[in-house]
């Protein structure tokens, strides 16, 4: 068996198999266990990286090399901050502050709190944030007799746009930027205006279904006008320190992109000063159990499943299978940048709405790169990377299984009784989405291929 790069792929596996196929029927079935759910996706991923070196399609160096440790840095470094700064309570003050300023008006509220989920996902991450204004949300259409759906599904949507502006915000975006090496800011000045209007929009459609209709009891405001969004804040020093090394990260993400600093480097130091500055008072016994359980928030599932993801994909395009789709694809757009663009801007919203987004762009980043020469280098082809982010953010909210998100917010949803019913999202979600396409296809037009 012979294992290379560029134009060397993979000559043979085991029993004689043709390496092309035998990855092929490896990733295919990985991604049928972690589309139905039928097997946790951390299982199906590793288990699918396991497989393509037992069989011959990598040896365990190769596969080494296929996991993008900067993405992995990254996650783990943002995790444990956050994991440390939700101690400060700080979440619950502003989804709390959120109600008071706009006087528990659930129409207004509904607004606030779509903005506040895409705010904080642009800043932190998307799946962290509704893990911690989901249960808020739940607290608050509690206390005023609301029906909790109209607020979980705008955040669903919230978190996935707002995410999209940024390197951090979204886990596609985030094994984008990794890739190419794009730089925090970069995600800014091309994305943040598309995500920006497509808010407004969204705004404007939630209102006018949803937030028009919304009433409720004086009693039930008085009730939670009585919360003191102050008293919430369990830890005012945890939350200044978390603040310091939080904008000291994001700091880190714009000026280290040119000093050779890599977001993964600069979220993980951040981490560890984080802990640093919450532990150096303790005695060693002390310092141990309070960093435990700052590596206790990290979720290591999707950390491993990002980790096998690398390896199947990696596996993929050592047979030679990406740069043979890449080629096709080339053919049916005949080269042409704008139609390339647009094929993935709606392929990748499509597929995303299908799959979970996170694997289908680990998939996509290796047929792009295979066009890189056909095209006129790395350079001429940075149109089709935002057009992945664009529409695999955006595709994330096509369906309940298309972001890590969306999951997250129906667990939460369904652990307090309020279950959301695929079909049902589905239903509006899915034409919801592509609405949100087509203005991110004029968007794209204007910003990139004029």
């Amino acid at each position: 068996m012979s294992v290379g790069h560029g134009e060397e792929y993979v000559r043979e596996v085991v029993f004689g198999w043709d390496p092309m196929i035998t990855a092929t029927v490896v990733l295919c079935l990985a991604y049928v266990f972690i589309i139905t759910e039928r097997l946790n996706r951390c299982v199906a991923a590793l288990l699918g990286a396991g497989t393509l070196m037992i069989l011959g399609v990598l040896n365990q160096d190769l596969a080494i090399e296929g996991v993008d440790f900067n993405t992995i840095f990254l996650l783990i470094g943002m995790m444990i901050i956050v994991g440390i700064m939700k101690d400060s309570g700080v979440f619950q003050y502003v989804a709390i502050l959120s109600a008071k300023m706009v006087r528990a008006n659930p129409r207004l509220l509904l607004i606030n709190l779509a903005f506040v989920t895409a705010i904080f996902s642009a800043l932190l991450d998307n799946v962290t944030t509704v893990m911690l204004i989901v249960p808020v949300t739940l607290l608050l259409t509690e206390q005023l007799k609301l029906n909790p759906y109209p607020f979980l599904f705008s955040q669903i949507f919230a978190s996935n746009v707002g995410g999209m502006a940024t390197l951090v915000g979204d886990p596609p975006n985030i094994i984008i930027g990794s890739a190419v090496g794009f730089s925090f800011m970069e995600f800014v000045y091309n994305l943040g205006p598309a995500t920006v209007v497509i808010m407004i929009f969204l705004t404007i459609f939630f209102d006018l279904v949803w937030g028009r209709k919304m009433d409720t009891t004086l009693k039930a405001k008085a009730h939670l006008l009585r919360y003191k969004p102050a008293e919430a804040l369990k830890d005012k020093e945890l939350l200044i320190k978390s603040l310091i090394v939080l904008g000291i990260v994001l700091f880190g993400f714009i000026w280290g992109h040119g000093h050779g600093i890599e977001p993964g480097t600069s979220a993980l130091t951040g981490a560890a000063l984080l802990m640093l500055l919450q532990i150096y008072k303790f005695s060693p016994e002390k310092q141990t159990h309070k960093v435990h359980a700052a590596l206790g928030t990290v979720e290591w599932e999707t950390i491993f499943f990002f980790m096998g993801l690398f390896m199947l994909v990696y596996g993929v395009e050592h047979t030679g299978l990406l740069a043979l789709i890449g080629n096709k694809m080339l053919e049916i757009t005949g080269g042409d940048l704008a139609y390339t663009s647009l094929l993935i801007l709606w392929g990748s919203a499509i597929f995303s709405a299908i799959v979970d987004n996170i694997p289908f762009v680990a998939t996509m980043i290796p047929i792009i790169e295979s066009t890189a020469d056909s095209m006129g280098g790395p350079e001429a082809i940075e149109p089709l990377w935002w057009a992945l982010a664009l529409g695999a953010c955006l595709g994330g909210n096509g369906s309940l299984i298309a972001a890590s998100a969306n999951v997250m917010v129906a667990s939460f949803a369904e652990r307090a009784g309020h279950r959301i019913a695929f079909i049902k999202f589905l239903t509006l979600a899915f034409p919801l989405m592509l609405v949100t396409i087509a203005i991110a296809h004029a968007y794209f037009w204007f910003a990139f291929l004029q």
